[in-house]
């Protein structure tokens, strides 16, 4: 068979379906031609595996400017649709689509026909502009690419499990998971996986600019109790007891970053980490996710003279770069320009406001305390079991959708849902069966009526809670969400699409709120955020004397559209006061505490007060690529149970391997085992 020289050689391949038949190669001028395509065989190697010209232009390259330029594109062939002369063919690669138009009378039309569908070719064509009457928006809507030659660089051999540029007939989330790497060639994919490079990049730049160092920080580390459950690994390393060893990977940068500012060696830290945590998968998390993780030293401790009059905590140089930090990828990715520094709320204004630490300010229905408004004899009732009356009022005039969606809703049987009659409005109230004490006919309807400005028609929610918030969310917030899910799912309301940042501060400093965390607390406090949050200093004195309960944190959430996208604190600095809530708060024992003790040494050697935050990359990139999954933004996912459907991860180890190790498989026992 006589080899192609150079690139100047042409090669046209005309394939038919004889798919597992020999072919025959002949030379017909500078055209090698294929007669039929067989599954292996030398000859196929030689054709598939010789020279081939190099691309000119990418698909989504081109535009009117190249109208009568030469072209060679590669990329993938689409399913194309036939005319009456000529017939249409979609290329697409990583940048873009491009039309390729075949005369049926040239013997290009057969070959482009031949070739199976999600092929990998290359083609040579003229760039041409389409009918003004067929122009479309975007640089390739207006041009076409008519064929001269092409070259099967790799055909597909069999059938697909499924065609990705088939979006209307996608598989289960399941199978496209399987062969992700079919999957990654939809548009939709391939352009969010773009946007986290491009943000990844942005952010970067301008960590730069503002005097931050990159610095990498070890992923194997030593198991702590610091709130998560980590993933461990097996390190043939022996120990003093001749036990398996373990790494931890982990959680979060948390410990290096620390250890970091506290050497001096670097004033501020960033770094777009990899964490692990073994937790149960949901939309938005994986057992593996990416962080814009930062760190700095010689923040405040209080509030500053530039710190708005909300902003009562330290911290406020870690907000004024994570706001800088959002404020340019919106300018530069979304095209939206946010000009004023973004909303403060306390955690306790935002569980009575909203029953939520991560609220959703887009809409409205705001809860109120209405406990003031009761009969005496209801309000110490309510007193007595140290709990407090809450109301949603959804107004039948000025919120409709939400009316109207509230008509057939199920609600909660704690919360008890009262439209307001039009005759008898001075008694409805009468047939509450939240508060068990019945109020005086006609008075306390009046002034709840007044105090909440109800109209006959609107609906009012009630429902009980404790007095004193706990946890992420109360009843009464979680309905307010169920509510507007409900609607958007029926087309009753539509959200504004302006981001509604919003910063949540002065949390509880501990809490028993937490179930993800109570296997490691054991009934204990544990920490709201990390063991190694700073307390607002004016609760350093409750803290000695044992008002855990009180204790507020100086820790910040950034929360968009009731998402939380990142969290950070101002750290303990103080070795003795870290000692403290280590040993008489959280009460470690000497065990759960030595992975601590270098940092409590280094704490001790004149580290300076720091702070930082971590945003949560995936997060952040699903609701800038517009989808509901992070699974959507992450090249090479996990399934919700955190299995790996493509790589067939996790997996049992070898029995010899494990020996290595000193692992020994559950049910194996005896010397040879």
């Amino acid at each position: 068979m006589t080899r192609r020289g150079d690139s100047d050689v042409s090669v046209e391949l005309t394939l038919s379906c004889a798919m597992n038949k020999r072919a025959s190669i002949r030379k017909t001028s500078e055209v090698w031609r294929r007669d039929e395509v067989f599954a292996d065989g030398v000859e196929q190697l030689e054709w598939q595996h010789a020279p081939y010209p190099s691309r000119t232009h990418t698909c989504g390259g081109l535009s009117a400017r190249d109208a009568g330029s030469r072209v060679f594109l590669t990329g993938w062939l689409l399913p194309g649709r036939k005319g009456k002369l000529v017939s249409f063919f979609p290329l697409k690669d990583s940048y873009g689509t491009v039309q390729l138009i075949a005369d049926h009378s040239e013997s290009t039309h057969e070959a482009l026909a031949s070739v199976p569908v999600e092929s990998s070719i290359l083609v040579e064509g003229q760039v041409v502009l389409r009918p003004p009457l067929a122009r479309r928006p975007g640089p390739s809507g207006e041009i076409d690419i008519r064929v001269a030659k092409i070259f099967v660089l790799n055909p597909v051999k069999g059938d697909l499990p499924f065609t990705p540029s088939n979006v209307y007939n996608l598989p289960n989330e399941d199978l496209r998971l399987r062969y992700r790497y079919l999957d990654l060639r939809r548009t939709a994919l391939s352009d969010n996986i773009r946007k986290r490079s491009q943000v990844a990049h942005l952010v970067r730049n301008t960590l730069h600019d503002s005097g931050f160092v990159e610095v990498e920080t070890p992923l194997l580390l030593r198991s702590s109790p610091e709130g998560a459950r980590e993933f461990l690994v097996p390190a043939r390393i022996k120990n003093a007891s001749d036990s398996p060893a373990f790494y931890a990977l982990q959680q979060s940068p948390q410990q290096p970053k620390q250890l970091l500012i506290a050497s001096g060696a670097v004033d501020k830290y960033f770094q777009i980490a990899k964490c692990f945590r073994d937790e149960d998968g949901r939309k938005d998390r994986q057992p593996e996710f990416t962080q814009i993780d930062l760190e700095m030293a010689y923040v405040s401790w209080g509030p500053t003279s530039t710190s708005s009059s909300t902003w009562r905590i330290g911290g406020s140089e870690v907000r004024d770069v994570v706001e800088t930090i959002i404020k340019k990828i919106w300018t530069e990715i979304e095209n939206v320009e946010i000009s004023h520094t973004f909303p403060v709320l306390t955690y306790n204004e935002a569980m009575n406001r909203f029953g939520s630490d991560k609220p959703d300010t887009r809409f409205g229905l705001e809860i109120k305390d209405i406990t003031s408004l009761v009969s005496s004899e209801q309000q110490a009732w309510l007193d007595e079991k140290d709990e407090i009356l809450e109301a949603i009022v959804i107004r039948k005039s000025q919120e409709p959708g939400f009316w109207q969606t509230a008509e057939n809703f199920e609600i909660d049987p704690l919360v008890e849902s009262i439209t307001i009659p039009k005759r008898n409005a001075d008694n409805w109230l009468q047939r509450s069966k939240t508060l068990e004490i019945p109020s005086s006919p006609g008075v306390i309807e009046s002034d709840i009526t007044k105090a909440l400005s109800l109209s006959p028609g609107d609906t009012v929610w009630f429902s009980r809670r404790s007095r004193v918030p706990n946890g992420g969310s109360t009843l009464m917030g979680r309905e307010r969400l169920r509510l507007l899910d409900e609607a958007l799912a029926a087309g009753k309301v539509a959200l504004p699409e302006a981001p509604h940042f919003l910063w949540i501060t002065e949390f509880p400093l501990f809490t028993r709120s937490d179930s993800d965390k109570d296997f490691l607390a054991k009934g204990r406090y544990s920490s709201s955020h990390h063991p190694f949050t700073a307390p607002m200093w004016q609760d350093i004195k409750a803290l000695y004397e044992g008002e855990v309960d009180s204790v507020r944190g100086q820790h910040y959430d950034l929360v968009l559209n009731g998402v939380e996208i990142g969290g950070g604190s101002v750290r303990v600095h103080d070795a003795s006061l870290q000692d403290y809530i280590f040993t008489n708060v959280l009460r470690l024992s000497e065990q759960e505490k030595a992975p601590f003790n270098h940092l409590l040494h280094a704490l001790r050697c004149g580290a300076p007060p720091h702070g930082g935050i971590a945003l949560g990359f995936d997060r952040l990139m699903s609701i800038l690529c517009k989808t509901q999954s992070i699974r959507d933004v992450v090249a090479f996912p996990k399934t919700a149970s955190g299995s790996d459907l493509l790589f067939k991860s996790p997996a049992p180890g070898d029995k010899e391997v494990l020996k290595q190790y000193g692992i020994q498989p559950l049910g194996l026992t005896g010397p040879d085992s």
